[in-house]
């Protein structure tokens, strides 16, 4: 397993350029587990990664009552789930769980999945501090070492 990398983060505007600094780092076929409380920027964290692997300033509402947003950014379709208001995790299923396999798949409140999230996957824990907030990115899987190489 890599190690884990850890950020302090000012501000949103913190939040929003390590977002676009992993955004490079990712491809299809990714897990990204977006872990933290309410309000700890999850949000802002992935408007920001996908307004960068669009290559433009995107409107990204949150997926909060529709659970699944999608976005195309070139060839690679982005699945932007908020699972919060999820009762089972079997209901994944019926959000186009399956599909992402060949996208991206940008998942708050990942835990409510289950069984059904993948052991391969990259998790980011935002939290809360006096002056900011932390990032912590624990990747889950052999080849993100180099890949995250440099963030």
């Amino acid at each position: 397993m890599a190690d884990l990398l850890e950020f302090h983060l000012a501000d949103e505007a913190a939040t929003a350029r390590l977002a676009q600094r992993l955004a490079p780092h990712l491809q299809a076929g990714d897990v990204l587990a977006l872990h933290g409380g309410l309000g700890a920027g999850k949000t802002t964290f992935a408007r920001a990664l996908i307004s960068a692997l669009r290559g433009v300033t995107t409107e990204v509402p949150s997926p909060t009552y529709t659970l699944v947003q999608t976005y195309e950014a070139g060839p690679l379709t982005i699945y932007h789930f908020d699972l919060y208001r999820l009762e089972d995790p079997d209901e994944v299923r019926e959000l186009g769980w399956d599909e992402t396999a060949s996208g991206l798949a940008l998942i708050e409140w990942p835990l409510k999945a289950g069984d059904h999230l993948p052991v391969w996957r990259l998790d980011l824990t935002l939290e809360q501090t006096a002056d900011g907030r932390t990032a912590r990115l624990e990747p889950q899987g052999e080849d993100w070492q180099a890949r995250l190489h440099g963030i």
